[in-house]
């Protein structure tokens, strides 16, 4: 048997002693810090990382030497203490160095009680976690009289020898379980689970006992002074009676810390041991530069700090307290906007579930767009109108949603599909409304015309039930859950007002209608990067005009329909440009295919016969010849202004008279028309020719001038590779990422969810790339363009306006390829914001 020398490495943690945390971990660096700032801390001891291991490969460790350090009969405890404290660690071991002798001791002077509960939760403890035995075996247990004995007995009976009496051995066994522990398996699948690296090393703290049990005021508790769901200011934590270690998180008797009208508290226990608490919180979140939450022991009236851990907190309490110690003058200003995680901010601005509550999940699926809400289900956009009208919150619950349903979705709260990825039609205009979604939820069964949903478990619910969306992860909760109210606050406010004074790239918003476009200006967006003008069509009145303009029968009949457009479009353009007050509106000319606006269905088309007095054999054969084998692909964007140009005229002079109504109404503006889905330069040439045509035609009618800038979103590969002649003719380049990822890659959008889990698990794919932005074949084709855009006009305005524009890691993209702005959904410039303040001061620019 191969003979290892005796571990004698170990550092008394003292204010001056060499306790670093890659060696000894964030407990041993913690309680250095408590010590430094005179905290009444027990006396400790740290096992470097370096001992933990050769302790773990069989070394032995000189128990003796380490015990020396707390007298003639010791009582200690020992900590797990990794680098980081999220990876977890082995279990803590309380009251080594019982034994008969000790336990006597303990019963002259604490009681026999005392001394039996101490040395029985010892027994267990070291029975369970050192000696590896079953827990069950300790079930039948009953505390008190006799307890002792009879853990005693069973510890013999299953390892065939006594309760080891020595200390050393003790304290050795217990170090080298919790070593072993640390380097097997499971925990480092656990740690790795954690984002811990493969080589994550543990420390270890051992720690003179403090009792918390004695004759006097004696107990133990943790303490803490915010809110972890809010972040406000309130003194929070339990505190239990002749009790060790977080007994009195579980405890049911524990008492209340302040004083409450519920039951006794320690304040009135004991008022003095209670403003020392409050002393030492208030020393730790100024010099610790940290709201932390304090493990504490009372022994007779002697009060001991054990241990302090940063506090456990949400997303929204995570902003608060940043905000409140920069207001504070305990951190800057640039390290509260730092400490805030900028996907954080998502679950801020809408309804969320209170974490505190019970969740019963009825179906998972993607998380597409944030925030929770509670309602009635219904299964068609006619009955989330009919529950609007009535004043009823109800939930949008389709297959997948198309076209149509968008006006049932402005009626929902929230929306629920079965199919779907990140960018589908559910997930885009979800976001845009910030409505709370979850597609792609495969393991639920719809039968819509039964209007009938079956959960994953085999639960029926029907139209009618209450079920709660939580977008925020991707879950379909049963009943009505508990909420928390969004969080836009003043202390939201100016974190994102300390990230503007930090970022270097312009934010913008997606926004579609004027509802939108207020949302934008009420996140500070800089103005807006994409309006999708289809979606203005959608309104009852104007869907009718537009069936009527696709079954005109020429140029002229086409003209007449859009004419009685024109007014409500230019009416959306006065008050979007209103709304801005002067900020960029960039608006995208109409960009889908015509079929999206025909009913899918006979008794649908049948209705559309009626309406527009046509039998039904011709509306059902011009619909028929509108369908396309592959429609986003087909006769959509530009493409429908080269050949229905009478479409981009009429939208052209709706923008063109709203600049002009917009400067008398004192909002001057410089709109940005932006052709859609082109490839070619010719397409331009011919879109630009008569767009110019039109606006000398307003000049002239309101004898009135304004200017605009043309440019062109960029979605294709072409477009991409052509960027330098598509330049000649644009002011302006947006990467639409959305349909490029699409055109690149050759998946659909709208169908990849249900294989993308696959494939991204099975390594294909690293991420979702309509999740996060493909850096190496998309990222190509956006600086291929950029720089050919660029070579032909130095002045050449570059952003991204597809559903990457909110995402930090293509924030960080854009930075590096010199990217004017991206442009994203109303409710993701928050996050948009502080992504691009926290590349800004780390200087991060390739990832």
């Amino acid at each position: 048997m191969q003979k290892f020398d005796l571990i004698t490495e170990f550092t008394e943690i003292t204010p001056s002693a060499a306790i670093a945390t890659a060696d000894h971990g964030w407990k041993a660096k913690c309680l250095q810090r408590l010590v430094r700032l005179e905290l009444p801390v027990p006396g400790t001891v740290a096992l470097p990382a370096r001992t933990v291991r050769m302790i773990a490969a069989g070394h032995p460790v000189d128990a003796g030497a380490i015990l020396a350090r707390f007298g003639p009969a010791p009582l200690i405890s020992v900590r797990a203490s990794p680098a980081n404290p999220d990876w977890g660690g082995p279990a803590t071991i309380l009251n080594i160095g019982l034994n008969a002798a000790r336990h006597q001791a303990l019963c002259e002077t604490h009681g026999e009680t005392a001394a039996d509960a101490l040395y029985t939760r010892f027994v267990q403890s070291y029975a369970i976690h050192v000696a590896r035995l079953d827990p069950d075996m300790f079930e039948d247990v009953k505390p008190g009289p006799g307890a002792l004995t009879e853990v005693l007995r069973l510890y013999a009976y299953e390892t065939d020898e006594p309760f080891p009496e020595d200390p050393a051995r003790q304290l050795s066994e217990v170090l080298r379980s919790m070593a072993r522990a640390w380097e097997g398996t499971s925990a480092r699948l656990l740690r790795s689970a954690k984002g811990a690296p493969e080589d994550a090393a543990l420390g270890l703290v051992v720690q003179e006992m403090a009792q918390g049990i004695g004759q006097g005021i004696s107990g133990s508790g943790v303490i803490q002074f915010v809110d972890s769901v809010t972040g406000t200011q309130r003194i929070t934590g339990r505190y239990l009676g002749q009790s060790q270690g977080r007994d009195a998180l579980a405890a049911r008797e524990a008492l209340y810390l302040t004083r409450d009208p519920r039951g006794p508290s320690l304040e009135d226990t004991a008022p003095e041991i209670m403003t020392e608490l409050i002393r030492h919180g208030a020393t730790c979140r100024d010099k610790l530069r940290e709201e932390m939450q304090i493990e504490f022991t009372i022994e007779d009236g002697r009060l001991s700090v054990l241990d302090a851990v940063r506090v456990a907190r949400s997303a929204r309490a995570g902003l608060r307290i940043a905000v409140a110690l920069a207001e504070d003058g305990v951190i800057s200003p640039r390290e509260a906007v730092l400490r805030v995680e900028p996907r954080a901010l998502s679950e801020l601005l809408h309804h969320q579930v209170d974490p505190r509550g019970l969740r019963d999940v009825i179906a998972n699926g993607i998380a597409a767009s944030p925030g929770a809400a509670t309602g009635r289900l219904v299964f068609s956009a006619e009955a989330a109108q009919g529950c609007a009208a009535r004043d009823e919150d109800c939930i949008l619950v389709r297959r997948e949603t198309a076209p149509e349903d968008i006006r049932g979705m402005h009626s929902a709260v929230a929306v629920l599909t079965e199919r779907g990825g990140m960018t589908s039609h559910a997930a885009v205009i979800a976001r845009g409304l910030g409505l709370p979604a979850v597609v792609g939820a495969s393991d639920l069964r719809l039968d819509a015309k039964e209007k009938r949903l079956t959960a994953r478990d085999g639960r029926i619910f029907r139209e009618g039930d209450v079920i709660t969306i939580d977008g925020s992860r991707g879950e379909a909760l049963a009943g009505a859950a508990e909420m928390l109210p969004p969080a836009l606050d003043e202390s939201f406010r100016q974190l994102l007002s300390w990230a503007d004074e930090f970022r270097d790239i312009g934010v913008r918003a997606n926004a579609d209608t004027p509802a939108d476009a207020a949302t934008a200006r009420r996140f500070d967006a800089q103005g807006i990067g994409l309006c999708r003008t289809e979606h203005m069509f959608f309104e009852e009145d104007r869907f009718v005009v537009m069936r009527e303009m696709i079954f005109a029968d020429s140029p002229a009949d086409r003209a007449s329909a859009l004419a009685r457009l024109l007014p409500m479009q230019r009416a959306d353009f006065t008050e979007l440009f209103g709304i801005m007050q002067g900020l960029p509106v960039c608006i995208r000319l109409f960009d889908p295919p015509l079929h999206e606006f025909l009913p899918a269905t006979r008794e649908g088309l049948r209705e559309l016969a009626e309406a527009l007095a046509r039998p039904l054999s011709e509306v059902t054969r011009r619909a028929e010849a509108l369908r396309e084998v592959n429609p986003m692909l087909g006769m959509r964007g530009v493409r429908l202004g080269v050949v229905l140009p009478e479409i981009y005229d009429m939208q052209a002079q709706a923008i063109f008279e709203a600049t002009i109504e917009s400067a008398k109404r004192g909002a001057p503006i410089v709109p940005e028309v932006m052709i859609p889905l082109v490839s070619a330069r010719r397409e331009v040439e011919l879109v630009k020719t008569r767009i110019d045509a039109v606006a000398a035609m307003v000049r002239t009618r309101a004898k009135a001038d304004f200017d605009y800038k043309l440019g062109v979103m960029v979605e294709t590969p072409r477009a991409c590779l052509r960027a330098g002649e598509i330049a000649q003719h644009a002011a302006f380049l947006s990467f639409g990422t959305n349909d490029l990822t699409q055109m690149t890659y050759g998946l659909s959008r709208d169908d990849a969810g249900r294989f993308m889990n696959t494939y991204v698990q099975q390594g294909v794919f690293p991420e979702d790339p309509f999740h996060i932005l493909d850096t190496d074949g998309v990222g190509e084709l956006l600086l291929t363009g950029a720089e050919r855009g660029r070579h032909t006009r130095a002045d050449l305005k570059l952003s991204i306006c597809g559903e990457h524009g909110g995402d930090p890691e293509s924030i960080a993209f854009c930075r590096r390829a010199g990217f004017d702005y991206v442009s994203c959904s109303p409710y993701r410039v928050p996050m948009a914001r502080l992504a691009a303040a926290h590349l800004a001061l780390t200087g991060n620019v390739d990832n």
